[in-house]
């Protein structure tokens, strides 16, 4: 992939001075330490564990040693000139069943990574869940028990009252779309649960707990600035037909639209996946008002644009994806097209809501087969991606959209999931034998980028 002379000459001035530039991860893709200081068991550290579910057999049990290298990774983040660093919480190392008493040692953990934030000037943006469900509350059945709203409010005033005196950017929960699709439909993330019985209930009381988090948030620390995230991808139709048409639509609704619309009152969107009607069965009095909440800002998370046609033999939605491989379109190590207009589309699209107050990119990255050559990576596919993301970001910025940040994903190459460590989509290579860290080309550009 080329990028233009355009692209090339992208400078941080041109976003103005109250942008917000940084980087993002999650804490149990680097942190390691799977049961270092009383941390609890997660779904994903349970799931991990299952033969034929992660390529290649890897776990997260050292992943990247953030747990104690962070000053170390921190360090670099300044080196690079990152002013905002975006990373989550582990529900298990506060709490390390799910309830009860906090864990002393977790506390003192996150507070260190906070301080030392601080310390270096790089403001600290705590993501409160990114996806590791303590394993104990999975057998109460998890996203599908509601009492999880109440598990998940008591977490957050514990997380609020230790670090809320210094962290000022919250985001209560991160990509709901993913984990209840890939978790609990899907079956391909942890917890690995299948079908609609787990997924309509996991996909209301996830809103619910959205939203009673976010309040939570609001009671003790009425001066923060309070957001949550969403996995979004631009969905276009195969054809001009009406079928292709209206599959895309589907689909679009229920990558796009199916958390953000109850959290701003609009509700589910029933008219085009009339499937999701039968949410009303897990509806109790006052859950609609329950379901909204006043986000002082909302983070898109986009990495490519998916292609949709009609297809017969898909349950409830009868859309199918046209995978990029067949697209004759350039790919990332994902396997997903590279296509620069979609996060401008979806910076459109999300402008459309009038309830947003400020829209940032809280993720946007690419992972490409990064290798070390005579102690230097070089990775000019990466830059390109960067750069032309950019562009289309700043044309959003120019054409009037509110946005307000971008936050690439990611510091490190990391635990990606089901992926394993295959796929590399950091500014900064890891030796997963060794831990050495070599920043990559793109992390310096990004460094001079910001310099600028």
């Amino acid at each position: 992939m080329e990028s233009s002379i355009a692209d090339k000459n992208i400078n941080k001035k041109l976003f103005g001075d109250d942008f917000a530039w940084g980087v993002s991860t999650a804490a149990f893709q680097v942190e390691g330490s799977c049961d270092a200081d009383g941390k609890g068991q997660s779904i994903w550290d349970v799931f991990t564990g299952k033969k034929g579910k992660i390529l290649n057999a890897h776990n997260a049990d050292l992943a990247c040693d953030f747990y104690n290298r962070y000053q170390d990774d921190i360090d670099l983040i300044k080196q690079l000139n990152i002013p905002n660093f975006r990373f989550s919480i582990s529900w298990t190392r506060i709490l390390p069943s799910g309830t009860g008493e906090a864990n002393p040692e977790g506390i003192a953990y996150y507070n260190r990574v906070i301080d030392y934030c601080l310390a270096q000037g790089i403001e600290p943006w705590v993501t409160l869940y990114h996806w590791d469900l303590p394993h104990e509350l999975e057998l109460k059945g998890g996203w599908t028990n509601r009492n999880v709203i109440d598990w998940f409010a008591d977490y957050v005033k514990i997380c609020a009252r230790h670090f809320g005196d210094r962290v000022k950017q919250w985001m209560v929960m991160n990509e709901p779309g993913v984990f209840t699709g890939a978790g609990y439909f899907l079956g391909i993330h942890a917890p690995g649960r299948t079908g609609l019985k787990n997924f309509l209930p996991a996909i209301h009381h996830t809103v619910l707990s959205i939203v009673a988090g976010a309040k939570v948030l609001r009671q003790e620390l009425p001066r923060a600035q309070i957001g949550t995230t969403f996995s979004c991808s631009y969905v276009e139709p195969a054809s001009d037909k009406v079928r292709d048409i209206n599959a895309a639509k589907r689909v679009d609704a229920l990558l796009n639209r199916l958390f953000i619309e109850p959290l701003m009152g609009l509700g589910y969107p029933v008219n085009e996946v009339p499937v999701l009607k039968e949410i009303e069965k897990y509806m109790l009095a006052g859950d609609r008002e329950n379901s909204l909440f006043d986000f002082d800002f909302i983070g898109i998370q986009n990495y490519t644009r998916e292609i949709v046609k009609y297809s017969f033999f898909t349950p409830y939605v009868n859309a199918s994806l046209v995978k990029a491989e067949n697209r004759k379109v350039a790919l990332t190590q994902m396997k997903w097209e590279v296509y620069p207009p979609a996060i401008y589309q979806m910076i459109k699209k999300f402008n459309g809501y009038p309830g947003i107050k400020r829209l940032l990119i809280t993720e946007n990255g690419a992972a490409f087969p990064d290798e070390v050559i005579d102690g230097k990576v070089t990775d000019p596919l990466r830059v390109a991606y960067l750069q032309s993301h950019l562009a289309q970001v700043l044309k959003a910025k120019n054409e009037g959209y509110k946005i307000s940040g971008y936050f690439v994903w990611t510091l490190t190459d990391n635990f990606e999931w089901a992926e394993g460590y295959h796929p590399r989509f950091g500014l900064i290579y890891i030796d997963f034998e060794t831990q050495q860290r070599i920043i990559k080309a793109s992390g310096q550009w990004y460094a001079d980028f910001l310099r600028a």
